[in-house]
């Protein structure tokens, strides 16, 4: 099912290389202030130059007006209404953690994940933890989910499951469109990630948000704001509930990106089997149906 995307331009090559020589981590930060500012000119002038370049729904918003938000980072990471985004009935469906767009889904090729044309990287590399939580996943199933900046951007829960283990993992920034999946080997595993492992009764599976140009913050229910971290090191996350039960039923939010990025879901052999009308370049929302498992979790 696995698809594969052009080669990369000249213009993707210039724009990669630019990426290289910018302080990516120092931009990424002065975005995560700007976007957070409560001054109004400077508020209203950023909410009102992405509302004319991305023109996003606001319909389906809980406040529909972009200007009441109180910062830019509120307005982009805006909830919706009640039911806006209800999960497929069918208790065996694997419902989409995003509104977002396919990049690649299939199975591994061993522990290989494959990025774009020509470039693939391990379910060791982009776990960065200890060797048996990679194995675990050797020849099972991938999903990567790309969201543009005109998406919705929370994060729901695929599966009925409870939190197990969470790290991050810190990295480079590079952007995650297309263009430069197609032209940084490894892209996922280098980028900065947070790490999320779950169990829904014997079936263990991943969640891993990865962080791009411009991405420096990444949230979690359960953690707050887990980057940007000063220490650039892997960290173990706790796993406790004092701020959110560690099991959420499907379709509960688990985090959200400040600005715009990548997810990639990990499963196991012989969990599930993915839709086949699905594929890269596949638009998805929130709940929809990314596959179906093969048997289903006993509850926890």
């Amino acid at each position: 099912m696995t698809r594969v995307t052009e080669s990369p331009t000249l213009r993707a090559h210039l724009f990669v290389l630019l990426q290289h020589l910018v302080p990516q981590h120092l931009l990424s930060r002065l975005v995560l202030r700007l976007t957070r500012s409560r001054i109004r000119p400077l508020k209203r002038a950023l909410i009102g130059s992405f509302v004319r370049h991305f023109r996003p729904d606001m319909r389906e918003a809980l406040e529909g007006d972009p200007h009441s938000y109180p910062t830019f980072n509120a307005f982009f990471t805006r909830a919706l209404r009640p039911h806006a985004r209800p999960c497929a009935p069918d208790p065996l469906a694997l419902a989409s953690p995003v509104d977002g767009t396919v990049s690649q889904i299939g199975a591994l090729d061993g522990s290989r994940i494959v990025q774009a044309k020509g470039h693939d990287y391990s379910v060791e590399a982009l776990l960065a933890g200890p060797s048996e939580r990679a194995r675990r996943f050797a020849g099972g199933s991938f999903a990567t989910l790309y969201l543009a900046p005109y998406d919705y951007h929370r994060i729901h829960m695929p599966l009925e499951g409870e939190l197990r283990a969470a790290w991050f993992v810190p990295g480079r920034l590079f952007s995650v469109n297309a263009a430069t999946a197609a032209a940084v080997p490894g892209l996922f595993a280098r980028n900065e990630r947070v790490v999320l492992l779950f169990e829904s009764g014997p079936l263990e599976w991943a969640l891993v948000m990865v962080g791009a140009l411009f991405v420096g913050s990444m949230s979690t229910v359960w953690h707050g704001d887990v980057a940007p971290r000063a220490a650039r090191r892997i960290a173990e996350l706790p796993v406790s509930s004092g701020h959110a039960p560690l099991r959420l039923a499907r379709g509960a939010e688990l985090g959200r990106f400040n600005m715009g990025s990548t997810v990639i879901l990990l499963l196991p052999p012989r969990a599930v089997d993915w839709s086949a009308d699905i594929g890269p370049g596949h638009s998805i929302r929130v709940g929809e149906t990314l596959g179906r498992l093969l048997a289903r979790p006993r509850p926890g």
